[in-house]
């Protein structure tokens, strides 16, 4: 059975998350009401996880301009880690490294860095190992994967979407492919009005993020900014009365 997490729930369950900036790595310290530390957010793989991001309230980083709703984290330093940041106008972080990678979706606004300026719609991988020191003239609001890459996984990416070329997919859907690596395949797909799939198995789990309209299967219905994890083996029937977009994941959860 699906775990629905409320927002509100989830504040409570995670009330008083913390992040403390040494050198140049997060530590993303978490704590309950009582102020004892906790293990980990939805690391169980095993169990699916329902989260309208829209819900949550943002909470504070070690930037005063840069804030964050995470959504699955381990407790270690440099562990894997999910969350929706946003980057206020004018705010920047000292350069920093990304031990093993990062990905982000950018959802809203402009996100920097001295390499270059990166328009919502752009999908961005900085392999294991790169550094570079964000910033956002104007504000963003980011989808971003900490510490998530396989092995061997190296290639860097700069893809703004909002030029790509997108193939057909089952029936009426469009498919935009973003990355694909040893089985492991990122895509945006876009369902129009009243289309529909078929009923089928997630093999390695799937993660989608809503990032316009409402996603539907035989569940319940997901509006923008829902975030959905299911587990390696979930089965449901998706579809989309009004129409919808997707950033999709699969084949990762194993």
């Amino acid at each position: 059975m699906a775990e629905q997490v409320d927002a509100r729930d989830l504040k409570e369950k995670w009330f008083g998350l913390t992040l403390l900036f040494s050198g140049r790595f997060f530590i993303m310290e978490k704590r309950d009401a009582e102020g004892m530390m906790v293990e980990s957010l939805n690391m169980d793989f095993t169990k699916k996880v329902v989260i309208n991001t829209e819900q949550l309230e943002w909470t504070t980083s070690p930037s005063p301009d840069v804030f964050k709703k995470p959504l699955e984290m381990e407790q270690q330093e440099a562990g894997h880690v999910t969350f929706i940041e946003k980057y206020e106008p004018g705010a920047r972080l000292t350069s920093h490294s990304h031990p093993k990678g990062e990905e982000i979706f950018v959802l809203e606004g402009t996100f920097s860095d001295e390499f270059g300026e990166y328009p919502s719609g752009t999908y961005l991988r900085n392999p294991p190992g790169s550094s570079h020191a964000p910033f956002s003239k104007d504000g963003c609001v980011l989808f971003v994967k900490h510490n998530q890459f396989l092995e061997g996984d190296s290639t860097k990416v700069v893809l703004d979407t909002n030029y790509a070329a997108w193939v057909p997919g089952f029936g009426k859907l469009k498919v935009l492919s973003l990355h694909l690596y040893e089985g492991k395949h990122t895509a945006l797909v876009y369902w129009p009005e009243g289309a529909t799939f078929q009923p089928h198995a997630h093999h390695g789990g799937e993660e989608i993020l809503v990032l316009n309209g409402t996603f539907q299967d035989e569940h319940n219905n997901y509006p923008k900014g829902t975030w959905i994890r299911s587990h390696h083996l979930s089965q449901h029937n998706p579809f989309s009365k009004g129409g919808c977009l997707i950033l999709v994941k699969i084949g990762h959860l194993i």
